[in-house]
């Protein structure tokens, strides 16, 4: 436990750091969009994220050669190349997506039309990304890479359908963590989670102050790690426990509006809005 609490802390201060380097290019009218109440702020600042991610464990490499520390393992490995192709297929869609097309509907009916839309796209890399990283955890079983593959790409939608209000994905994402490394028995395997979850974390009042938004490239990249995680740190059963429910959820993503949801529990709404500007 206090290992993924270091990294978890680790993640916040080398979010905090990127995101200090990075102010001037988020001062670009490149990254300017209107939010859900018509403000105008940052979009994709999601990106600290990944780059944090790789500047921790670049530096935990060095550290090793030094003999402090650990050498990456395949888990942080794994955890790390999710985090970088997720929020690289989230960076394009919130460059270019022109978000004419939502959810697995939208866009796979824009595909039966001949037309990949950066939504697509990033439906079907992600698909892909989430296989190589389930490959590297049960190489030798079809079944095994299908249920894990599923999981860690649901889990990355799921993030992306929960970032429609400031502050909403992190506060779902963290919770989601605690959940998941209060009841895992090989909590080693979450260290590259943590980290991802601490950048993420970095970034969290200036998404709540509607200072930025963390985007498709913020929201996917920690939903298919906290996927990831599942997939490193539990058996088998859990895993598929966890995909029907993450499926579930999904499903009523598409079907109905979580905001809509969540407004109509007035406990989940304080909780939702908390911290936010007053509309």
């Amino acid at each position: 436990m206090t290992g993924v609490v270091v990294f978890f802390v680790v993640g916040v201060a080398a979010g905090w750091v990127v995101r200090t380097v990075l102010r001037p290019v988020f001062a670009s009218p490149l990254l300017a969009r209107e939010n859900y109440r018509g403000r105008t702020v940052v979009t994709a600042a999601g990106i600290v994220v990944a780059v944090a991610a790789i500047v921790v464990e670049a530096g935990r490499t060095v550290l090793a050669t030094l003999d402090v520390g650990h050498r990456v393992t395949p888990a942080r490995a794994l955890v790390l190349f999710a985090a970088v192709a997720f929020g690289l297929l989230g960076l394009l869609d919130d460059l270019v997506g022109s978000g004419h097309a939502r959810g697995f509907r939208g866009h796979l009916a824009e595909l039966a039309h001949g037309r990949l839309t950066t939504g697509g796209l990033k439906l079907i890399g992600g698909a892909a990304v989430a296989v190589i990283v389930a490959g590297g955890r049960d190489p030798h079983s079809f079944g095994r890479l299908l249920v894990d593959g599923a999981l860690i790409a649901l889990a990355a939608n799921l993030a992306n359908q929960f970032d429609r209000r400031p502050g909403r994905v992190t506060k779902v994402a963290v919770a989601a963590f605690v959940v998941l490394v209060a009841a895992a028995s090989h909590r080693h395997e979450l260290e590259g989670v943590a980290v991802v979850v601490g950048a993420t974390a970095a970034l969290f009042v200036d998404d709540l102050r509607e200072r930025l938004m963390l985007g498709d490239v913020g929201a996917n990249a920690v939903g298919a790690c906290l996927g990831a995680g599942v997939v490193l740190a539990y058996s088998f059963p859990v895993r598929v426990g966890v995909l029907v429910a993450v499926a579930l959820l999904n499903l009523v993503g598409e079907l109905t509006s979580f905001t809509r949801l969540i407004d109509a529990v007035p406990p989940l709404r304080a909780l939702d809005r908390a911290g936010r500007r007053d509309p």
